[in-house]
């Protein structure tokens, strides 16, 4: 035994004088590296599932934080993901889910919305008006919210506890689901449902219509809500949710982030994919065209507790 002890000693040196042990630390960095969550993507259309993988990819390249990006176009028939999975405080982005409970709520009695409900929901999506989101979110309930969620297969999304709504905890894959249910006829919201939601996302002020709509053609109608907030770890949230239709497109982004250091630092990285994907998906609409968001983007802080 202690021959080979012996023999060892002498050997791991040798073989380190030789260079020979360098491969070994080597190999640890493109491993790691390996591990991180690339860009997938399928097309029925050829070249567009890797050129869309690619340029999305290259958006991201320089960018710190932690994005997840969700894209289906039904036309065709392509998907992006990127971190489908992965949960993000919601911010003012439950909004969206909070009007489809609301709807999906209603319907069960068939009832219309009251005028105080259809005002509070009208503030809630154009203005992303808070006080308008706890009346709707107090009213509802979390039963009522975890059951519209339950019946929309959203089935990772956990609503924010205490009342705080934009602690709801999303992700892609669903965010992508809900955005589904909006855009096409299902047993979940009824047709009246959809097209309010559309047309109240369709009407969101100017200052807040950054983010998945960057780079959209004027011939595509938008349909958009964003939201931040801002807490201790993991810096800055910024999403950005969108459903657009035209020039013989149908599609749907949803882009999340956190780790931003700044709120127009993630709002610029979401941008930046929104572009790429407007590019590939409709070529050859002139640049004149493309929609500019605002140089000063903004959107409701939502308030979060301490810690």
């Amino acid at each position: 035994m202690t021959h080979h002890i012996t023999l060892r000693a002498r050997v791991l040196p040798a073989l380190a004088a030789a260079g020979m042990l360098v491969p070994v630390v080597a190999v640890a960095a493109p491993a790691a590296a390996a591990t991180a969550p690339q860009v997938s993507c399928t097309s029925g259309k050829a070249g567009l599932a890797a050129k869309l993988q690619r340029d999305i990819t290259a958006a991201l390249a320089t960018r710190a934080g932690t994005v997840a990006v969700g894209l289906r176009d039904r036309s065709t028939n392509t998907t992006c993901t990127l971190r489908a999975t992965t949960s993000y405080d919601s911010a003012s982005v439950v909004k969206v889910t909070v009007l489809a409970t609301l709807l999906w709520d209603a319907k069960k009695t068939n009832r219309y919305l009251t005028s105080r409900e259809s005002n509070l929901a009208t503030a809630m999506i154009t203005k992303s008006d808070n006080a308008a989101t706890t009346s709707l979110w107090n009213q509802l309930g979390i039963t009522k919210v975890k059951g519209f969620l339950t019946a929309a297969g959203m089935t990772r999304t956990v609503p924010g506890s205490g009342g705080y709504w934009g602690l709801t905890r999303i992700n892609v894959t669903d965010e992508q689901r809900l955005l589904s249910l909006i855009t096409a006829r299902n047993t979940v919201l009824s047709d009246n449902s959809r097209a309010y939601i559309l047309k109240l996302m369709g009407r969101v002020i100017t200052s807040q219509r950054w983010g998945t709509p960057a780079g959209a053609p004027s011939s595509v109608a938008v349909h958009v809500k964003n939201g931040w907030l801002q807490r201790s770890t993991r810096g800055w949230r910024v999403h950005s949710i969108g459903t657009f239709q035209g020039a013989g497109h149908d599609y749907t982004i949803s882009v999340l982030t956190d780790g931003n250091s700044t709120m127009t630092y993630g709002v610029n990285t979401i941008q930046a994919v929104a572009k790429v994907i407007h590019r590939d998906l409709i070529p050859t609409a002139p640049a004149a065209s493309r929609y500019t968001p605002t140089t000063t983007p903004r959107e409701a802080y939502v308030a979060v507790p301490q810690g």
